[in-house]
């Protein structure tokens, strides 16, 4: 049951998704792009740092605004 939580300053892949608006499929299309890291979790149930997460949130945002 402790991979369903992350430690503090990480995201699950669900927080991921609602915080940036997208679905789970998606958050794992981002880590496959590159364009987001795993910083731990398992395979199946990875966590993200919650940093990176803003980083590219504010980036997707600046992105739509242009």
């Amino acid at each position: 049951m402790d991979s369903l939580y992350a430690p503090p300053g990480h995201l699950t892949t669900a927080q991921v998704a609602q915080v940036l608006g997208t679905s789970p499929g998606a958050v794992r299309n981002l880590v496959y792009r590159g364009r987001l890291t795993r910083s731990g979790g398992t395979e199946r149930r990875p966590w993200f740092a919650a940093r990176d997460v803003a980083a590219l949130d504010l980036d997707r945002r600046t992105r739509q605004s242009a």
